[in-house]
Formats: structure tokens, C-alpha cells, sequence
């Protein structure tokens, strides 16, 4: 008999986590991982991500934060309106040599688990970027 209550609640803590909605239920992101290549050391990246509402409400982001202080996320302040896209802006540092890869999480209302984007590249010194450009064929930036 214990057995079998046992299973019973398994089975009703199964549905109950199965029935909680994901972000992926509300919104949809059109990009979830980006790529900025080589980088040069000391100057900054930015990447957008697309946020778009495929619920019927508006949805509101709780908050948006990275896996280290080298990528900041920016606040999406406003609700998103059914339908509706926003672009939620991710900045990189670039101060560390080395390839990278760094989340980013979204953490919605009434949704428990955040959604995670992903950011990687790799940076390089001033002098390998240039060449790296010079091999690529591109004139080095100032």
C-alpha cells in the first residue's frame, strides 16, 4: 500500500512540474546564440537579441543577468505586448585574452526557470587582431 502512494504522489508532482509554463511557452527568441569572432582586446561588443510575445498577455521581464561581470546585460523595463518584439542589448568587455563563452539569463514573471542566451567569441591583443584583419584582407580599425 506504501508503494503504491508513493507512486501516486510521484506520478502528482510529475504533472504538477510538467504543467508549470517555460519561457519558451511565452516568448521566443529569434537568435540564442551569437558569435562575435575575433574581438580586439579593451574595445567593447554589443549584440541585440530579439524578444518577441507569442502569448496573449504581456509578459514581463523580471530581470536579465550574465554569468560573470565581463557581460551586462541591459533592463528591459517596459512589458512586452502580445505580439510584440523588444530587443534586449548585451554588452561584452573584452578585457580578458581568451576565448569566450558567457551566458546570459532572462528571468520572466510568473516563470520559474530563466530562459539562457549565449555570447562567445574570442579576444585577441591589439596587435593579433591587426594580424588577423591583414590576413582576412580588411583594413585594421583605429
Amino acid at each position: 500500500m506504501k508503494k503504491i502512494l508513493l507512486l501516486a504522489s510521484a506520478f502528482v508532482f510529475t504533472l504538477a512540474a510538467m504543467a508549470q509554463p517555460k519561457a519558451d511557452d511565452i516568448a521566443k527568441f529569434t537568435v540564442e546564440k551569437h558569435d562575435f569572432g575575433k574581438i580586439k582586446q579593451g574595445v567593447p561588443v554589443s549584440y541585440y537579441f530579439e524578444i518577441k510575445n507569442i502569448s496573449n498577455k504581456p509578459i514581463v521581464v523580471e530581470n536579465s543577468y550574465a554569468s560573470c561581470g565581463c557581460t551586462t546585460p541591459e533592463k528591459i523595463v517596459d512589458p512586452i505586448m502580445p505580439g510584440a518584439s523588444v530587443k534586449l542589448k548585451v554588452d561584452y568587455n573584452a578585457a580578458a585574452l581568451a576565448t569566450f563563452h558567457k551566458d546570459v539569463f532572462v528571468k520572466f514573471a510568473g516563470i520559474d526557470q530563466p530562459k539562457s542566451v549565449q555570447i562567445s567569441g574570442e579576444v585577441l591583443t591589439p596587435e593579433a587582431y591587426e594580424a588577423y584583419l591583414k590576413e582576412k584582407g580588411n583594413k585594421p580599425k583605429n
